[in-house]
């Protein structure tokens, strides 16, 4: 008779073959439709991967990183990723790192984490190879961790692949299982009124996504919560207190200086930067 753990090793090897078939047929044919299902297949492959309880104590963390690529204006392919090194007692940078990037890979909704990602692990082992003694104990990214159609986001893929804990920052709300814009106006007023303060947001299943932190002192104007989720080896309340502790303005400051330093470095080289 054949073992759970068997029959859990023979689905394991086919997914891996059907894996290769696809990316095979991606390279063959450059199908969309081959891209989009060899993405799906080893998004999920990664997502087995995926750990959403604490594997560090934040209360011990000594360096925090941020990731961000910013756009240069006009162009979707033409851009700057940019890795920031913090410490997180004093919020003061102790390595940055920038690089001029094309990308290649087609953009399709879902699976953004395949056109950015490659560039900032780059970033990462670079910092592995020429500074360890940087290597941050968490990374807050400028994307999404499990609140995503997929619930594997940019966050979540960067920690899986980096094998460092991440955390997902996002501006806007991704729309998943009944989450609404409306639902976040509503939840701000309602529950956000000091700085500090966060309200989950929980979908229409039940399932807990991510949560609304208010960065911002009622006498800043206009709340505009940040959207913090789950990205790999940190539970949610460990995310919300560590990004609590790194936030001087409404963006979480490492996020905040790796969207500073790219700009920064597009302008020094003669780009105009546009979205990020």
């Amino acid at each position: 008779m054949r073992t759970s753990s068997h029959r859990a090793e023979t689905v394991a090897v086919a997914a891996v073959t059907s894996l290769g078939l696809l990316l095979w047929l991606c390279h063959r044919r450059g199908s969309l439709i081959a891209t989009r299902a060899a993405w799906w297949l080893e998004q999920r492959l990664l997502r087995l991967r995926l750990v959403e309880h604490d594997t560090v104590d934040v209360g011990r963390i000594k360096h925090v990183a941020g990731v961000d690529i910013s756009f240069i204006k006009g162009s979707e392919t033409d851009a700057a990723a940019a890795l920031v090194v913090l410490d997180v007692d004093t919020l003061e940078m102790v390595h940055s790192s920038i690089r001029r990037i094309v990308l290649r890979a087609p953009y399709i909704p879902g699976y953004l984490a395949f056109r950015e990602v490659d560039f900032l692990l780059e970033l990462i082992d670079e910092l592995r190879r020429d500074a360890p003694s940087r290597i941050p104990d968490v990374i807050l990214v400028d994307g999404n961790g499990i609140l995503h159609p997929n619930r594997f986001g940019l966050a979540c893929h960067l920690g899986v692949l980096a094998r460092i804990p991440t955390i997902g920052i996002g501006k806007s709300l991704h729309h998943v299982d009944g989450l609404t814009k409306d639902m976040v106006r509503d939840l701000t007023g309602s529950a956000l009124h000091a700085r500090g303060e966060h309200v989950n947001l929980v979908g229409a299943s039940g399932a807990i996504w991510g949560a609304l932190l208010r960065t911002t002192d009622p006498n800043d104007g206009q709340c505009k919560p940040v959207v913090v989720s789950v990205g790999h080896g940190l539970s949610l309340p460990s995310a919300l207190e560590l990004v609590r502790r790194c936030t001087r303005h409404r963006i979480p400051e490492p996020v905040r200086q790796a969207d500073l330093q790219s700009r920064a470095w597009l302008r020094e080289h003669g780009a105009v930067a546009g979205g990020s």
